[in-house]
């Protein structure tokens, strides 16, 4: 059976939604973890601001363990954790636990190796003036960095809404469910590719931004 559009307008747009939901969510909660885990590893390192040789192996080796593991395993693997903390395995809410907690993953080692691009001289400049770490960070190792940290989350956006695209499986819905169900399944291949082509659109938009609000920063 074919897909309605005159009718089922309504189901389009809700996955739609879900899937924004699911990425506004992964990525805000996922990206801001991964930002703190990032400067973490960044100062924790070997002549670093804050260097601890524990702290930072502890993390390297967490990060290292978990990013390599492919999502729809990661997402089975959690099981437990997310039924803590949302009650159940099945549902929008449910997903967005591992896609949150793979999202900050990917974004630490992103953060870090943005950080350590950085040039140590004016940290030891800023050190040498007497700021404090914490002042170092927010006022020279994050605005320093703040334009390939643009670019960084853009691409973590994209990732994450490849990930949105397995919340079927637990019934989170969203637009890779769609087009699995309603487009993949009824062999109904004009709904697969304007979902396929609003994805597109979406993570272009994304990007377009990205590059965009980098190269002002850039600029100042």
């Amino acid at each position: 059976m074919k897909f309605d559009w005159a009718d089922n307008w309504p189901v389009f747009f809700e996955a739609f939604w879900q899937t924004l939901y699911i990425v506004g969510v992964a990525l805000g909660v996922g990206g801001v973890v991964g930002l703190v885990l990032g400067i973490i590893l960044y100062t924790s390192r070997r002549g670093g601001l804050l260097a601890n040789s524990f702290v930072f192996n502890f993390l390297n080796v967490l990060v290292n363990f978990v990013r390599p593991i492919p999502f729809v395993i990661f997402l089975t693997a959690i099981g437990p954790m997310t039924i803590a903390i949302t009650g159940s395995r099945i549902g929008t809410e449910a997903f967005i636990v591992p896609a949150a907690t793979m999202c900050a993953f990917a974004t630490s080692r992103i953060v870090e190796q943005n950080l350590v691009a950085l040039d140590p001289g004016m940290i030891e400049a800023a050190r040498s003036m007497g700021a404090s770490p914490l002042r170092i960070i927010f006022t020279v190792i994050i605005p320093e960095a703040l334009a390939p940290l643009i670019l960084g989350y853009t691409f973590i956006f994209v990732a994450v809404m490849d990930m949105s695209a397995l919340a079927g499986m637990v019934g989170g819905g969203g637009l890779g469910n769609f087009a699995l169900v309603y487009g993949y399944q009824r062999f109904d291949w004009p709904v697969t590719y304007i979902t396929v082509l609003v994805i597109v659109v979406m993570v272009q938009a994304v990007q377009f931004l990205g590059n965009y609000l980098a190269r002002r920063v850039l600029r100042r």
